[in-house]
């Protein structure tokens, strides 16, 4: 059973503008509200592909009241706990050049005893064949050790882990060897404290993915966009080139190829067959509107187009 923790949820509304200006009137087109958070996002990539996920999290408020309803309306199942603040609202702006500008609220406060409520659940799901999906932000009143905690409880009960933030969260979990781990280019630099790496090329970012891996998970996933990605394991290191969609939305990309590699992990597929699907559900998610999944039928054609690279081991060292 895959289990994906959203401890920030959000109203998503997504919206087109035709560019963005600073201290000045704008006009938004096609605005779509959507159940956002990244876990929520992976599980609906997890329901596209045909599997089951249980998404738990934090609902609070009216805004919490309309997260859930449109939760159950895509058919996902959901065991948040209910919290006495209200949960956020984001705007996400898409210009007509596919630039993506996004406006986040911080999030409720969750009390300490919110959250005790929120750990004794979490743990119920807990079990040996479980793979639990950390991902996203934190809200107020959690510090940034709340993932790495969570990754003990969870190893305590020889559960799996998918870890996907960032900053000191991030690096804080590490400590507790996640299984598996999703970052992007900017997220790696910063674990790594490098300011400026826009220069760094292949060669550098797979040796910063190999001293991640020397950490302790069993799959770095280096997501970067329009470039593609890297998957390094210990037995080998693949590269894939983004596929060529036409773009709708970048919001939740990161998120189907998470979903993606979750689901065809807890199936036992082929290395490489979890990397393909992980390349066609993030091109998928970026052809479509606002943060929905892409369907599986989609993806599947998207696969077709998938060319993964194995790279040597001088090159990958």
């Amino acid at each position: 059973m895959i289990i994906t923790v959203t401890l920030n949820p959000a109203l998503d509304k997504t919206a087109r503008i035709d560019r963005l200006r600073p201290n000045a009137l704008n006009r938004l087109e096609n605005v779509i509200v959507d159940a956002g958070g990244k876990g929520l996002n992976v599980s609906s990539v997890i329901q596209a592909l045909g599997g089951r996920s249980i998404a738990i999290g934090f609902a609070g408020g009216a805004p919490g009241d309309e997260l859930l309803d449109r939760i159950s309306g895509r058919g996902l199942e959901h065991d948040f706990v209910r919290i006495s603040n209200p949960t956020r609202t984001n705007l996400k702006l898409i210009d007509r050049d596919g630039s993506l500008t996004e406006l986040n609220e911080p999030g409720p406060e969750v009390s300490g005893a919110e959250f005790r409520l929120f750990e004794e659940k979490l743990l119920s799901y807990a079990a040996e064949d479980s793979i639990f999906v950390l991902s996203g932000s934190l809200p107020a009143g959690l510090g940034p050790d709340t993932y790495r905690n969570m990754c003990r409880m969870l190893h305590g009960r020889n559960a799996k882990i998918f870890l996907d933030t960032d900053g000191e969260a991030f690096r804080l979990a590490m400590e507790e060897r996640p299984n598996y781990i999703k970052p992007n280019r900017y997220e790696l630099l910063q674990y790594f404290g490098i300011d400026d790496g826009e220069s760094l090329g292949e060669a550098e970012l797979l040796s910063l993915c190999r001293r991640l891996l020397a950490k302790g998970p069993e799959l770095v996933c280096l997501s970067l966009g329009r470039i593609g990605a890297l998957f390094v394991h210990a037995r080998g290191a693949f590269r894939a080139a983004a596929l060529n969609v036409k773009t709708g939305s970048t919001v939740g990309a990161g998120d189907a190829m998470t979903g993606a590699l979750a689901w065809g992990i807890e199936h036992n597929f082929p290395q490489e067959r979890c990397y393909a699907l992980a390349m066609a559900a993030a091109a998928g998610a970026v052809s479509t509107e606002g943060t929905k999944a892409p369907d599986r039928i989609l993806v599947e054609k998207l696969l077709e187009q998938v060319r993964l690279e194995k790279l040597t081991s001088q090159a990958a060292s």
